[in-house]
């Protein structure tokens, strides 16, 4: 049974950080691209940041650039999102995503991920 568990999230001041994480499981993790997506009610799911299996390729949509660093653990099955100097513009429930494969444009796609988390919500105050 494949299992993608979020955690971290929580609410802040603009200009703190949090570091979500996401536990995989129940499928080859290290096989797949892992990508953090987030959503706010009314608006469409807009990725945030993807990573390729072995790492080497990384992917940041332009409005986290700078701020947010993805990384992952092979040998743990875990997804991380570290985020710095939040915003309020970054309140949203953070999901994480596996797919067979990536690229840039996959943060435009969440319909080409396989298997999702239920999510975290992050709340950054003004």
């Amino acid at each position: 049974q494949v299992q993608l568990v979020e955690s971290g999230g929580g609410s802040v001041q603009a200009g703190g950080s949090l570091r979500l994480s996401c536990a995989a499981s129940g499928y080859t993790y290290s096989s797949y691209w892992m990508s953090w997506f987030r959503q706010t009610p009314g608006k469409e799911r807009e990725g945030v940041a993807a990573i390729s299996p072995g790492g080497g390729a990384i992917y940041y949509d332009d409005s986290v650039k700078g701020r947010f660093t993805i990384s992952r653990d092979n040998a743990k099955n875990t997804l991380y999102l570290e985020m710095n100097s939040l915003k309020p513009e970054d309140t949203a429930m953070y999901y994480c995503a596996a797919a067979a494969a990536g690229s840039s444009w996959f943060l435009r796609r969440p319909d080409l991920n396989r298997y999702w988390g239920q999510g975290t919500q992050v709340t950054v105050s003004s």
